[in-house]
C-alpha cells in the first residue's frame, strides 16, 4: 500500500489541530497508567481543595507550555534523531497534561483562562530556539526542565497533606522532567548564559503567579 505524502498545508493543519487539542480539548496521551489511579481520594475541606486546584492549574498550564515548546522546536529541527527524541518527550508531556486535567476535574477546578496566551508564547519561543540551532534549542529545553523540576518539588511541598493523588502525579512528572533534561544533555545541549536563565526564571514566576488566580 502506498504511503500518503503530506503537503506543507497538511502539516500546518495538523500542527493547528494539535494546538487546539492541547489548549481546548483532550490531549492524545501515550496510554501510560495514571500515577494516581490506585490512590484513594483524600478527604479535603473546601480551602484545601481550592489550593490544590490552583496548584494543579499551574501545572496544567505548564504542560500546555511544554507541548507548545516541543512543537515549535520540532517544527524548526532538521536533525531526524533529535526530532525523534523531541517527539518522544512531547508524548510523555501529553501524559502529564492529561493527568493534570483529570486532577482539575476531580478537584472541581478549571483550566487557566490564559492558556491560549501561554501556548502561543511558548510556541514562538520553541520556534526561535529551534531556528538558532539544535544545541541552543536543547540547552533551552534542558534549563526549562531543570527549572520545572524545582517548581514541582515546591508544589509537592505546598499541596494539602491529604491530597495524595495530586502528589503522586507531580512526583511522576518530576521523574520524567529529570529524564528529559538528562536526554537533552546527552544529545548535546549548549550551556545557556546566566542572563537567559534569569529571564526564564522571572518569566516562569509571572506565569505561575497569574495562573494561580486566572
Amino acid at each position: 500500500m502506498q504511503q500518503r505524502q503530506y503537503s506543507p498545508l497538511d502539516h500546518w493543519l495538523m500542527e493547528v489541530q494539535h494546538g487546539l487539542e492541547t489548549v481546548f480539548g483532550s490531549p492524545q496521551a501515550t496510554g501510560r497508567p495514571d500515577p494516581a489511579a490506585k490512590t484513594p481520594e483524600g478527604n479535603l475541606d473546601a480551602r484545601q481543595k481550592r489550593l490544590a486546584g490552583r496548584l494543579m492549574r499551574i501545572n496544567h498550564s505548564g504542560e500546555v507550555c511544554a507541548q507548545a515548546l516541543y512543537q515549535g522546536q520540532a517544527m524548526a529541527c532538521k536533525n531526524p534523531v533529535i526530532k525523534e527524541k523531541l517527539g518522544r518527550a512531547a508524548a510523555e508531556e501529553s501524559d502529564h497534561l492529561l493527568w493534570c486535567q483529570r486532577r482539575l476535574a476531580a478537584l472541581d477546578s478549571r483550566k487557566s483562562l490564559l492558556n491560549p496566551l501561554w501556548y502561543t508564547g511558548s510556541l514562538m519561543i520553541g520556534l526561535a530556539t529551534g531556528i538558532i540551532g539544535d544545541r541552543a534549542s536543547l540547552g533551552f529545553l534542558r534549563e526549562t526542565e531543570q527549572q520545572v523540576t524545582q517548581h514541582l518539588y515546591r508544589h509537592i511541598q505546598r499541596l494539602p497533606q491529604g491530597d495524595h493523588r495530586s502528589r503522586q502525579v507531580l512526583q511522576q512528572m518530576q521523574l520524567d522532567e529529570r529524564q528529559h533534561a538528562s536526554t537533552a544533555t546527552e544529545t548535546g545541549a549548549a550551556e545557556l548564559p546566566g542572563i537567559v536563565k534569569k529571564v526564564m526564571e522571572l518569566s516562569a514566576k509571572v506565569m505561575t503567579g497569574t495562573t494561580f488566580w486566572l
